[in-house]
This record gives structure tokens, C-alpha cells and sequence, in this order.
């Protein structure tokens, strides 16, 4: 596995967390990424994503206007800024890089997938 996600934890409702996700072999060079999550009971859903250089992203209704996707490439790192959070976003979150069309929001056109990160948003 060469993506690491990190930075889950457990946080209040209303409360911020960020996560990270590090890629030490390169696979996402020149490719766009995602971020995603499994919450209990259910399937992997699609939370955001963005291009290669950072200046393009897209999210999920369900997070607009509350997490924020970003990327250092320098660093190898994308991020995921979540505020707002609520207990419906407790989840397992995963990053992905995308091989499929921009836009997309299936699982099956990511790959190379992080370990995950356990975010638990109490009420």
C-alpha cells in the first residue's frame, strides 16, 4: 500500500478535523484524487476529489460547503479540511487516486486505496 491516510479521531459534533493522505511511492503523479468513506452498515461513498494541480475539485452534496479537498503535490499529500462536522460523518475514510473520467463519484474508477482513517463524530 502506498497511500497513507491519517488524522481521524474523535470529535464533537460542530467540531474540525483534518485529514492526510501521503503517497510514498508517487502513484498519484499527474493524477486527480479522491477522498472517500464507509460508514457503518454501509458502502463506500464518495466524498470529493481534485485534479492534479489543485485549482479544480468537486464534492458530494452531502459535504459541500463544509469539508474542503486540497493538495501539495511538493509534499506528496492531499488533505481533507472538515468543519461542521456531524455524527453522520462518522466513517472510514479512504483516498484513492482517480483513473477514471473527471467528475466521476464510482468507486471502481479509483484505485490504488489508502488504509483508511477512522473518523467518530459524537452528538
Amino acid at each position: 500500500v502506498q497511500l497513507q491516510a491519517s488524522g481521524g479521531g474523535l470529535v464533537q459534533a460542530g467540531g474540525s478535523l483534518r485529514l492526510s493522505c501521503v503517497d510514498s511511492g508517487r502513484t498519484f503523479r499527474g493524477r486527480p484524487m479522491g477522498w472517500f468513506r464507509r460508514a457503518p452498515g454501509k458502502e463506500r461513498e464518495f466524498v470529493a476529489a481534485v485534479n492534479w494541480t489543485g485549482n479544480n475539485r468537486y464534492y458530494d452534496d452531502s459535504v459541500k460547503g463544509r469539508f474542503t479537498i486540497s493538495r501539495d503535490n511538493a509534499k506528496n499529500t492531499m488533505y481533507l479540511q472538515m468543519d461542521s462536522l456531524k455524527s453522520e460523518d462518522t466513517a472510514i475514510y479512504y483516498c484513492a487516486v482517480q483513473r477514471g473520467r473527471w467528475g466521476t463519484k464510482f468507486v471502481a474508477d479509483y484505485d490504488s486505496w489508502g488504509q483508511g482513517t477512522l473518523v467518530t463524530v459524537s452528538s
